[in-house]
């Protein structure tokens, strides 16, 4: 199942952002398979300011799971998370 997980940062965090960037890779890494679209968000000057990860787990307790293990959550990196079950209509251009 697709869940939208959107991270919003804390106000001025990017240094703790950047500092905690290598293993929130590698924990990304680690759960490959299970993402289907990750990045950064960006502010108006094109600075990361939080996350958009759309991730395919079991159920929303996997979801809930996976947010929590990331080293940027474990950091006290965000501000809010919020998890929804989300669906996919287009892909790649296409529709699905």
């Amino acid at each position: 199942m697709l869940f939208a997980i959107t991270c919003t940062d804390k106000p001025a965090s990017l240094e703790l952002r950047m500092a905690t960037r290598p293993p929130h890779l590698e924990y990304l890494k680690a759960h490959e398979a299970s993402l289907v679209l990750v990045g950064p968000v960006l502010d108006p000057e094109g600075k990361p300011c939080g996350s958009l990860l759309v991730v395919d787990v079991a159920d929303r307790a996997a979801a809930e799971a996976f947010a929590a293990g990331d080293p940027y959550a474990k950091a006290g990196l965000f501000e809010s998370v919020v998890i929804r079950p989300f669906r996919a209509v287009f892909k790649d251009g296409k529709a699905l």
